[in-house]
């Protein structure tokens, strides 16, 4: 069988290895060079000719990191590499996947364009801000869901009164896998617009009353939509609110509003890491999923098989 190598970014090395312990090789070796302007230059310090290659890299900010992956990518393509799959468990840009004003950038299209220009044969992510943008692609996408991780965990919490909720509109469906999952009832929160730039007001439509309420997203930034979802739940009768969120992504003054916010927890996976500790958020490694996603690709075994039996 073809050699598999495994290879990490600089910013995705707590995880890569993790998942590179989880599927029992060691993490190939590189080099990252730096030139005094700050221009990068990847080495990739071992043989990859005709190799089963696989990059592991999210594409958090700064820029640099998806530099990075390209030139990583480019590397192992000039190498002579028989296949190149980038493992991006948190694909940045993604919020950015059509125009909703006049001249702004596709942006989440420009890097699916970018990563295939690089050489990139195949693409490994989990929960895509929209799952079309699977469609942005010309090479195979295998998109994971994080609820492979959440739904054996809330399985194992014995939650009885529970309903789920989405923090707006555009997170229903996401909500809905979960509440189907669990044959328990789905509430909205309605998010409006007061003024241009000023607060929201949150509506929800449901009755949560003395239930434990479990908010389900796919990232939190900067957690204000969801810290007033979780305070108009709880201002309508509801016991708790707790949330799921894939990618802690947590910028700006997220970890102090997450602190005073009526959320008992946030529940979070490691593709992107903690700036800082919280009492509030519990991390979920998505290491073992990944490794069984790389195992299936290179045996050609079906990547369907990794999602949650509904």
């Amino acid at each position: 069988m073809v050699d598999v190598k495994l290879f990490s970014g600089t910013n995705s090395q707590y995880l890569a290895e993790k998942i590179a312990d989880f599927y029992g090789e060691r993490l190939g070796d590189l080099q990252i060079n730096r030139f005094k302007d700050g221009e990068m230059q990847t080495v990739i310090t071992e043989s990859v000719r005709g190799a089963y290659v696989f990059f592991i890299q999210s594409t958090i900010a700064p820029s640099d990191n998806l530099m990075e992956l390209l030139l990583l990518i480019d590397s192992a393509k000039r190498a002579s590499a028989g296949y190149i799959t980038a493992v991006i468990p948190y694909f940045g840009y993604a919020r950015q996947d059509r125009k909703d004003k006049p001249r702004v950038p596709i942006s989440a299209k420009l890097i699916a364009n970018l990563l295939e220009a690089a050489g990139a044969d195949r693409i490994v992510t989990m929960d895509l801000h929209a799952d079309q943008i699977q469609g942005f692609f010309d090479i195979p996408v295998d998109h994971l869901k994080g609820e492979a991780i959440f739904m054996p965990y809330l399985a194992q919490q014995k939650l009885d009164d529970v309903i789920f909720a989405s923090p707006d509109v555009g997170g229903v469906k996401r909500a809905r896998s979960f509440s189907k999952y669990f044959q328990k009832d789905l509430v909205i929160c309605d998010k409006v617009r007061k003024e241009a730039n000023k607060v929201e007001a949150m509506t929800v439509i449901g009755e949560v009353k003395d239930a434990d309420v479990i908010l389900i997203d796919d990232l939190v930034d900067t957690a204000g939509t969801l810290c007033k979802a979780a305070q108009a739940i709880m201002d309508k009768g509801a016991k708790s609110v707790r949330a799921l969120c894939t990618h802690p992504v947590l910028s700006g003054n997220a970890y102090e509003n997450i602190e005073k916010s009526v959320l008992t927890e946030l529940i979070v996976t490691d593709t992107i890491p903690l700036k800082q500790k919280s009492k509030k958020i519990r991390v979920l490694s998505c290491a073992k999923l990944f490794a069984k996603a790389i195992r299936n690709t290179h045996e050609f075994k079906s990547i369907s098989a990794l999602f949650v039996d509904k």
